[in-house]
């Protein structure tokens, strides 16, 4: 083969999880290529990314043990103590305090660029091959493993590829693998604002008959917001002014942070609901976005994509402490059966939560904000809730 031989693993896509899943495996002792169409963008202080994620206790861990989490806390990582969720009808609040859950935090806010910047930095070290830019053209395999072609005329053989490259994933289509997609007709308006009163290291969440109105704690005394509006609202408010925008925005909100200034550009993202047949298709498997994507008024996907990466490292040990193959398609088809059941239910739940409290009619709005009351009233109920979530 053109490309050094044969290896253990190809991943392609290279951003968050991918990057991940290769830096996983390789310090696993595979021998590891990781293949990614176009360098990602450069990470800067001063310039914050708009696309954050709500980082979960277990997936610090994962990138802890990967020895890339101190240099990602140390540059920028906000951490959120609080959480407080509530339904602008009325009703009671869900809240979840670190304090009372005996944790120094609940997660972190973190830039997608710095985590990506991060786990490149570490790739080399670990001996994974890097090939940017370069993209996958033809596949093929059998019972023995994979066959990739480059389109620069490259060539890769491995035991198994992985697919790590996103929602309309290459390798997915050319696996076979088809999708169940559903189409919220919404967007995610995302941007950074300044408040009058401080976040309080808090994320707050306030569902509106639009969608739910995200405003998550950052650095430097901004708040970063994801804004779920229908499509035409998401065009309307993208084109208002600063100040009109800051106004609406505050109105939506409720006003509990006092008023609120854009501090940023603004961006906005189409939201679905979408999920893979099956998470492995002969030895191709699908990690992240390639299998499944979710509303993120929860805040999951990206933790959601590094547990696809925490359960194949934690395959791959296992077989390798009992000396047997760890690319067997037996253990193969045990990981996707344990993905799918998370993955699936999370898809599902979110999808119900969001039609629940997405929508104005009469007898729901009576129904959920009391609800939710009970649900922050009941013991043990938030701690269930944010263990779940944590991935404890």
């Amino acid at each position: 083969m053109s490309r050094r031989g044969r290896l253990d693993a190809v991943v392609v896509g290279a951003g968050v999880v991918g990057a991940a899943g290769a830096l996983a495996l390789a310090k696993q002792g595979l021998e590891v290529a990781l293949v990614e169409a176009r360098e990602p963008a450069a990470w800067s202080q001063d310039d914050p990314d708009l696309r954050v994620f709500a980082f979960a206790a277990d997936n610090a861990r994962l990138l802890d043990e990967l020895g890339v989490w101190d240099g990602i806390a140390a540059a920028r990582a906000q951490p959120y103590r609080r959480m407080r969720v509530w339904d602008a009808a009325g009703g009671g609040e869900l809240a979840f305090d670190a304090d009372r859950l005996g944790q120094p935090q609940l997660g972190w806010i973190v830039e997608n660029r710095l985590l990506v910047e991060r786990l490149w930095q570490a790739l080399p070290q670990a001996g994974v091959r890097v090939l940017c830019p370069a993209r996958v053209q033809t596949l093929e395999q059998d019972a023995s493993g994979v066959r990739l072609r480059l389109e620069d005329g490259g060539r890769l053989e491995a035991r198994v590829a992985i697919a790590a490259d996103g929602a309309e994933s290459a390798l997915r289509a050319l696996a076979g693998v088809d999708v169940d997609r559903h189409d919220y007709g919404q967007r995610g308006v995302v941007a950074y604002i300044r408040t009058d009163a401080p976040h309080e290291d808090t994320a707050w969440q306030r569902f509106l008959p639009t969608g739910p109105l995200a405003v998550l704690p950052f650095a430097q005394g901004l708040a970063s917001i994801v804004w779920t509006l229908p499509d035409a609202e998401a065009q309307r408010v993208l084109a208002l002014p600063s100040d009109d925008f800051g106004r609406e925005l505050s109105r939506a909100f409720g006003g509990w942070l006092g008023e609120m200034r854009l501090a940023s550009e603004r961006a906005a993202f189409p939201l679905r609901r979408q999920l893979a047949a099956a998470e492995v298709s002969g030895r191709v498997l699908l990690l992240g976005d390639a299998a499944h994507v979710v509303h993120p008024l929860a805040g999951q996907g990206v933790n959601l994509g590094l547990r696809d990466v925490a359960a194949l490292r934690a395959m791959v040990a296992d077989a390798q402490a009992r000396r047997t193959d760890w690319d067997s398609a037996h253990r193969l088809r045990r990981w996707a059966r344990g993905r799918r059941s998370e993955n699936a239910v999370a898809a599902h739940a979110f999808d119900g939560i969001n039609r629940l409290f997405s929508n104005d009619e009469m007898h729901l709005t009576l129904l959920r904000g009391p609800l939710l009351g009970l649900a922050g009233r009941v013991p043990g109920i938030a701690a269930a809730l944010w263990r779940r979530a944590a991935g404890a």
